[in-house]
């Protein structure tokens, strides 16, 4: 009975500090994240990249109109009669500009904007949802997701600890420390509390922890299984033990 609870002891601590190894936050971080409304990100600034898909619209050229193309690897789309058009590294607006001039070489294009580039489908850039919730993993990057968007759409689970939610920024270089704060999910959705409700940016990570007693069951949960498969195992070696002694 002792060793029970010295283990039960042991794990809960275990649990509580790997649990408090996860909070790390510093609250003057969120001073490197923007607002929705301070800042006007559009499609129009969105950088393409493969493998993102592009619509153009020019109707005095049927040959691109309507027509949908996805970034190859080697950054370039094509189409027919007009050849191949490096589109990586440029803005849907540079690249309207890019094919308006092969265009105009063979038909006569009217008006400010003749000819228009939409970015049809985000699949570039991505931004990561981890921890408790139902839809974990990468998400598309639009431009425009923010903190509350984020976690609501990756739907948190029952084991979710809403008001601790860490919003974290990598950074690539070593010598800087990511950028990390924390998010009262449950003020964000209940009370409409969007002080915090920030834009994320490619390659953020918005990182929902488990409660405390969420995190002692699942460290529970990992100390019980592998002795549970050994009983099972033996039950089974036994069975099988009787059986053939039976049968002889």
């Amino acid at each position: 009975m002792n060793t029970v609870r010295l283990t039960l002891a042991a794990l809960l601590t275990l649990a509580v500090t790997t649990l408090a190894g996860c909070f790390s936050s510093n609250p003057k971080d969120i001073e490197a994240f923007m607002k929705p409304r301070q800042t006007d990100v559009t499609a129009e600034n969105y950088i393409l990249e493969p493998p993102d898909v592009v619509e153009v619209q020019c109707t005095k050229a049927p040959e691109i109109d309507t027509k949908k193309q996805q970034i190859r690897p080697d950054g370039k789309i094509s189409f027919e009669g007009v050849g191949e058009v490096q589109a990586a590294g440029k803005t849907p607006a540079q690249l309207a500009e890019v094919l308006k001039e092969k265009i105009s070489a063979l038909y006569k294009l009217a008006g400010d904007k003749p000819l228009d580039v939409r970015l049809n489908i985000f699949r570039s850039k991505k931004y990561y949802v981890l921890g408790q919730v139902y839809i974990p993993g990468p998400k598309e990057y639009t431009g425009r997701d923010t903190v509350l968007y984020a976690v609501s759409y990756a739907q948190p689970n029952q084991m979710a600890w809403l008001s601790r939610v860490q919003v974290i920024r990598p950074s690539d270089d070593l010598s800087v420390k990511p950028k990390i704060f924390e998010v009262n999910f449950k003020e964000m959705a209940g009370r409409g509390d969007l002080s915090k409700n920030v834009l994320l940016q490619e390659g953020d990570i918005v990182y929902v922890p488990p409660t405390i007693l969420s995190s002692i069951a699942m460290v529970v949960e990992e100390f019980v299984r592998p002795i549970g498969r050994a009983f099972a195992t033996v039950n089974i070696v036994s069975g099988t033990t009787t059986g053939y002694g039976g049968a002889y």
